[in-house]
């Protein structure tokens, strides 16, 4: 049985970490195929969306305490392929949880249980969040006198007011999903978040893919930059999106009252 399942639906793939006796936590092995996940979303061009979610009753529960985080810091020794390749690749788990690689499509999460640690840091990484009411929301890793290098302290002071990311991040205390939806953190709540990311998904697959991927990249990319860095970069990027079939499409399909087809190109 795979730890992590890749399914395509149309345009949509499905991402599901699939290691529920042991709350979705990232061992090696799940870290490498979640990796491996998102090299496909990123080269598979019928792919124009992903959702991400969790079997069982949690999303994630973070790095596993008990391989992981010993194989990395060598209080345990390589026992199996999957450990042997998270040493001879040290960032390939961060490329599993969305720090150092961009899939270079729109990620949803679909978060049906408690997203803790790491698994709190991969919804960082993510463009939209859908969470069940149950969830809970947290960086505990202070509390075990290790570091969030998930990207939270880079993260999570962007994407929630100042004061409580850092409270977040200090004491490791967790937040409720409806609290996390008030913070602006969460899209929506909802008792069955995988419909509701699948339906945002849709709509995303419908639309014009290059013009997706452009207009996703331009947001994060012109972050925090002056307005007029960033209203640059923005001509820079959208200049491309106007020349593409897609973009001659897209209107005409309008005039004529119609549905569109695009194709990517």
């Amino acid at each position: 049985m795979a730890l992590v399942d890749f399914e395509l639906d149309g345009h949509i793939a499905v991402v599901t970490l699939n290691r529920p006796e042991a709350r979705n936590a990232i061992n090696p092995e799940v870290g490498v195929r979640l990796a491996h996940a998102w090299q496909e979303v990123k080269d598979n061009d019928q792919v124009r969306v992903a959702v991400l979610t969790g079997k069982g009753s949690a999303f994630c529960a973070g790095a596993d305490l008990g391989q992981l985080i010993p194989l990395i810091s060598g209080a345990r020794k390589p026992e199996n392929e999957w450990d042997e390749r998270v040493l001879a690749e040290p960032a390939i788990t961060s490329r599993g949880l969305l720090r150092n690689f961009d899939p270079e499509k729109p990620v949803i999460a679909a978060i049906n249980g408690h997203a803790i640690a790491g698994g709190m840091e991969i919804v960082q990484g993510t463009d939209i969040r859908v969470s069940a009411p149950s969830a809970r929301f947290g960086v505990q890793e202070v509390k075990w006198a290790i570091f969030p290098a998930g990207g939270s302290t880079v993260r999570l002071p962007a994407q929630l007011p100042f004061a409580k990311a850092m409270e977040l991040m200090l004491t490791g205390d967790l937040v409720t999903a409806e609290e996390a939806l008030q913070l602006g953190f969460l899209n929506y709540v909802t008792e069955d978040p995988m419909a509701k990311a699948m339906e945002i998904a849709g709509k995303i697959a419908a639309n014009g893919p290059l013009a997706v991927r452009a207009i996703r990249r331009s947001a994060r990319a012109c972050l925090g930059l002056p307005e007029r860095d960033g209203l640059k970069l923005e001509s820079e990027i959208s200049g491309p999106i106007f020349l593409t079939e897609d973009a001659r499409e897209g209107p005409r399909a309008f005039m004529e009252k119609r549905q569109p087809h695009y194709h990517g190109r």
